[in-house]
């Protein structure tokens, strides 16, 4: 009785693992296209970008932090953590597109507050600097707004993230 729990456990654990992996590459990847869109195309970014960046890689070192905290109770604590993360990020996203994106100046916002108080922008300045408003950084990419693109890997990581939960309960 015990040896196909076992074999059901071992494919949840090598799903989760997957799964992880799947989060952390969106996650990463996220943060290294908008780099690329900010250095290489000279798209700068305003501060809900930044937060949005900053969500993403702490997603990101929870979903490596799954990736090598094996067990049941690893992948609980990694996922929930990021799941949080990437609720807040969906709601970033959208509060970035419907909002901040139609203001004149989003200096002194909460994402501002954030970013500021974390002291990423003086640390690493190329990475989560804001150097535009918001109003400037509503850009589209295919047509789809930027924050629309960061909500869908959002929603596409608190997938994944769930099915972690669900799996490791």
């Amino acid at each position: 009785m015990t040896a196909p729990r076992s074999r059901l456990a071992r494919r949840g654990g090598a799903s989760n693992a997957a799964s992880f992996a799947l989060v952390a590459i969106a996650s990463f990847g996220a943060v290294i296209a908008a780099l690329v869109s900010q250095h290489a195309f000279g798209m700068q970014p305003c501060p809900w970008c930044v937060l949005q960046r900053l969500i993403f890689a702490a997603i990101g070192a929870f979903a490596l932090l799954g990736l090598v905290w094996r067990g049941a109770a690893g992948s609980r604590v990694a996922a929930t953590f990021a799941l949080l993360l990437a609720i807040a990020g969906v709601a970033t996203a959208f509060w970035h597109h419907f909002v901040a994106a139609k203001s004149a100046s989003c200096n002194l916002t909460l994402a501002d507050r954030i970013v500021g108080a974390t002291q990423l922008d003086r640390l690493l300045p190329d990475v989560f600097e804001a150097r535009a408003t918001c109003a400037d950084a509503a850009v589209d990419l295919f047509g789809i707004p930027y924050a629309m693109w960061a909500a869908f890997v959002f929603v596409v990581c608190t997938v994944a993230l769930l099915r972690i939960l669900r799996a490791s309960a």
